[in-house]
């Protein structure tokens, strides 16, 4: 980990018995199941809100809704030291995630294997499945696994107000590959 790395907190939406389970100590952050699905923004690990327990809350309810089990929603805190992060505010990391994308397209294209998409129903293309192998191909093919947390911004949804170019569900999102860059869980306090 990096010696000077920044600390953050971040929000991580559930099902309030996941929330439950790891506030108390009853689930570890060891034993924490990182996301694994191919549309994953980020690659696959844990997922956070940087600063955003109310935007976490609401992805929460919107998944449990999905789900339809008839469980209420919740929200951990973390705090979050990023370590070694790809950080893709930083322009050499978002060039070294476009020189990944060119391997991996010459890799595949030597292999006869179709590359993947994002696609989505709007122009956020939720369906983020290119983004996802890039970065986990970055991790796992081209020797870059020193990165624990990747961090990057997303500007979403319709503008805030006309003609603008904020977006009303801009957030920054962060994934933690490394369980050992959370330094501790807690219980936020939300305003909902």
């Amino acid at each position: 980990m990096e010696r000077f790395a920044r600390v953050v907190l971040g929000y991580h939406g559930c099902r309030a018995p996941v929330a439950a389970d790891l506030l108390s100590g009853r689930l570890s952050i060891d034993d924490w199941a990182p996301s694994e699905n191919a549309h994953d923004w980020l690659g696959h690990g844990l997922y956070f809100w940087e600063h955003s327990p109310e935007r976490a809350l609401e992805w929460a309810r919107r998944k449990v809704a999905r789900d339809g089990l008839g469980e209420q929603p919740g929200v951990v805190g973390a705090v979050i030291q990023l370590g070694a992060c790809l950080d893709l505010t930083n322009v050499a990391y978002t060039a070294l995630l476009g020189r990944a994308h060119r391997h991996m397209r010459e890799s595949y294209r030597k292999a006869g294997r179709p590359l993947l998409a994002n696609t989505g129903r709007d122009r956020d293309l939720k369906n983020r499945q290119l983004d996802c192998l890039v970065i986990n191909w970055l991790h796992r093919e081209s020797g870059q696994a020193r990165f624990e947390t990747v961090r990057g911004i997303f500007p979403e949804g319709g503008p805030a107000y006309l003609g603008a170019k904020i977006m009303k569900q801009t957030h920054i999102q962060i994934v933690v590959r490394n369980k050992h860059c959370i330094l501790g869980v807690f219980r936020p306090n939300m305003v909902s």
